[in-house]
């Protein structure tokens, strides 16, 4: 099936109930895990990194990894540039092949975001790219970037925000945050319900890690079609490698990686079997 774009992967979902599954990787062995759930569970996957996080695995690096995985895989993959805020790196994602990039510019006004989001579908379409867009804002923090208070997506400014821009698939703030919670999210699915009877178009989740299954079950039944995971799957990597090196002091650095791999490969596998996506791809 090899690499897809956004809007191919999520127009195959058509009017059934499943998410697919965005996992944030950052090296070569998250990417292998994550390649390796997909394919044993036969379902789509997205692959991403986030501009965010652009210190610890440098795009012109970690990019050509994540194509080539998708390339060789027998699932369909998509290669994403996730929370995209500068017109250069997401140049550089386009460039390198990526088949969908999201614009965040949900930190401006509502005029500027439409036409900045329309500056990206113009430089996706030369690659045959997706382009994935936010309104309202996520609360917590992407990568190494600011904090930010979250702001619930205005139904009003959805309505207007895509009948300007007609992107492949619309970030909405609905209750949840990048990061760590500090109580358990209260997510708005009147606003959910709300924003999908006036607009027709694919809806991503962020800030999914920390849910419980029954929130994300709720969300997709509600429409929502990519579903972001990030923190979930760094902390079960952290874990891992504690576990090993409590075991030994003696181990070798690919027992480390190997962790990595298999810390990742559990956290999407998982994940996916949530979403209803197995089998999809």
């Amino acid at each position: 099936m090899s690499l897809v774009t956004l809007e191919n992967a999520l127009s195959k979902i058509g009017k059934e109930s499943y998410g697919i599954g965005a996992f944030n990787v950052a090296n070569m062995e998250m990417v292998m895990g994550a390649i390796k759930a997909a394919e044993e569970l036969k379902s789509p996957i997205i692959l991403q990194v986030a501009e965010g996080r652009l210190r610890y695995s440098p795009l012109h690096l970690i990019g050509p990894a994540m194509i080539a995985a998708a390339k060789a895989a027998s699932i369909p993959v998509v290669v994403h540039l996730d929370h995209g805020f500068s017109m250069e790196v997401i140049a550089q994602a386009l460039e390198l092949g990526f088949s969908s990039v999201m614009f965040d510019g949900s930190a401006y006004v509502l005029e500027k975001n439409i036409d900045m989001t329309n500056e990206v579908k113009k430089m996706a379409k030369k690659y045959g790219a997706s382009v994935e867009a936010e309104i309202g804002k996520v609360g917590g923090s992407e990568g190494d970037y600011k904090s930010v208070e979250m702001l619930i997506t205005s139904v009003a400014d959805a309505k207007t925000f895509y009948e300007n821009t007609q992107v492949d698939a619309l970030a909405i703030a609905i209750g949840t945050a990048h990061g760590h919670y500090k109580e358990q999210p209260k997510l708005q699915f009147k606003r959910l319900e709300e924003i999908t009877q006036i607009i027709d178009c694919p809806l991503v989740l962020h800030g999914g890690s920390g849910l419980t299954p029954d929130d994300f079950k709720n969300c997709i039944q509600h429409k929502i079609k990519k579903v972001n995971i990030a923190t979930a799957s760094f902390e079960n990597i952290a874990h891992k490698v504690g576990e090993v090196a409590k075991r030994s002091k003696n181990n070798t650095f690919f027992q480390y990686l190997d962790a990595v791999l298999e810390a990742t490969y559990e956290n999407v596998k998982n994940h996916i079997l949530i979403f209803g996506s197995q089998n999809k791809g």
